[in-house]
């Protein structure tokens, strides 16, 4: 008899622990969750042996963010909205000097 499967998602952190075997039954429907954000800790013995996960940052579309919001939030997009990012990101484009370790 198999031991039981053991896989448990830990919501605040967006990861998934799951076992080797799992892995290998799920690899597809694994690396779309890795395309969305979640962390996939592979384990052996219930014990992590490595982390799978996007190799860039998700990056979303204002669309899909705007489609996110609660029916109850108070964020707008009016007319300006595309002026205003720019004017943030125009007063940000200073170069960066880091500092100079001894």
């Amino acid at each position: 008899m198999r031991a039981p499967t053991r896989k448990r998602m830990i919501r605040g952190m967006s990861a998934i622990h799951i076992n080797e075997a799992d892995l290998a039954r799920n690899i597809a429907a694994l690396l779309d969750r890795v395309q969305t954000g979640v962390d996939v800790v592979i384990e052996r013995d219930e014990r992590p042996v490595a982390i799978l996960r996007a190799a860039e940052p998700r990056r979303r579309k204002l669309s899909e963010i705007a489609a996110s919001l609660s029916k109850d939030s108070t964020a707008t997009l009016d007319a300006g909205f595309a002026a205003d990012v720019q004017a943030f990101v125009d007063s940000h484009r200073e170069p960066l000097n880091p500092p100079e370790w001894d």
